[in-house]
């Protein structure tokens, strides 16, 4: 049997890369049955069916899952955001970094457009993320600038590209790797959004070594299978203080003695991360009364 990563899938059609090409493959009647949600990124074997053809006998166990977009065994997770146009907001950020860190993955968070930046404002932003303890890297897909830093954060690893349409991911990744040719779009001015030029999750190879994984552009706004606990360690300047609480079940809402909400009044933690953290936490109990 050959060994191979799945880079795409496709009306239930999985290609597969092997050291030296891409073979189309379908999955076994077995797995079928068992309902097994194969993803793009999951390492499988394969026997081939005369000369381009393949069908998947097994698959190999994942070293990781990101659960939105769902792809597996990646690395690290590039978290996506225009600094204007359309214009970056913390409360975006958060909830893509909640998702994030629900998958225990590095990340790495990249804003483009920085040619078009108010420098103070974004200067701010950054010094935020980056006292969290969040790496930031800056970029102009345009300009080419800091292409070749990311470049090499992406090499020899699993990367997925994540965040809102219109932050540019086609863009840089033709940028890092001008082979892709991945389509772009241009910012709607009508709706101030950008068009979902990515239709489906793809793995695509880098001529420095390792995948990169292009993603649809998505906005999250449910939060339905994240607990409120687990909320808490998503937000890492929160669950280091945490434990400091009066009661161990806090939520740091409205309950007495909470460290929590000291250190925001005190500006350990800031006003605009507690803020994203108690809009996100009010989410998951909506969602919750809903069932």
């Amino acid at each position: 049997m050959l060994q191979g990563v799945i880079v795409k899938s496709y009306n239930s059609y999985y290609y597969v890369q092997t050291s030296n090409k891409v073979t189309m493959c379908t999955l076994r009647g077995r797995f079928k049955k068992e309902r097994f949600s194969l993803l793009v990124g999951d390492e499988v074997k394969f026997t081939m069916l005369g000369e381009d053809k393949g069908v998947i006998e097994e698959i190999m166990p994942r070293q990781s899952m990101l659960r939105r977009p769902m792809v597996a065994n990646v690395d690290q997770v590039i978290l996506t955001f225009a600094a204007v146009n359309p214009d970056i907001n913390t409360v975006l950020v958060d909830r893509f970094l909640v998702l994030a860190e629900l998958s225990r993955l590095k990340i790495i968070i990249g804003i483009n457009k920085l040619d078009l930046a108010n420098t103070d404002e974004l200067s701010s932003l950054i010094s935020l993320y980056r006292n969290i303890g969040y790496q930031v890297i800056t970029l102009s897909a345009k300009h080419n600038v800091g292409i070749n830093e990311l470049k090499g954060l992406l090499s020899d690893h699993i990367s997925v590209f994540s965040g809102p349409s219109g932050a540019g991911k086609s863009t840089i990744l033709n940028a890092i790797e001008p082979g892709l040719k991945l389509n772009t779009g241009e910012v709607s001015e009508k709706i101030g959004r950008g068009k979902h030029t990515t239709r489906f999750a793809e793995l695509l190879p880098l001529s420095g070594g390792g995948f990169v994984v292009d993603t649809p552009g998505f906005s999250f706004t449910e939060f339905n299978d994240v607990s409120e606990m687990e909320l808490i360690e998503c937000f890492p300047e929160i669950a280091k203080i945490s434990p400091a609480c009066k009661f161990s079940t806090c939520l740091h809402l409205k309950e007495p003695q909470c460290a929590v909400k000291q250190a925001v009044h005190d500006g350990v933690i800031t006003q605009q991360r507690y803020d994203s953290y108690i809009e996100i936490l009010t989410a998951i109990k909506e969602a919750k009364k809903g069932f």
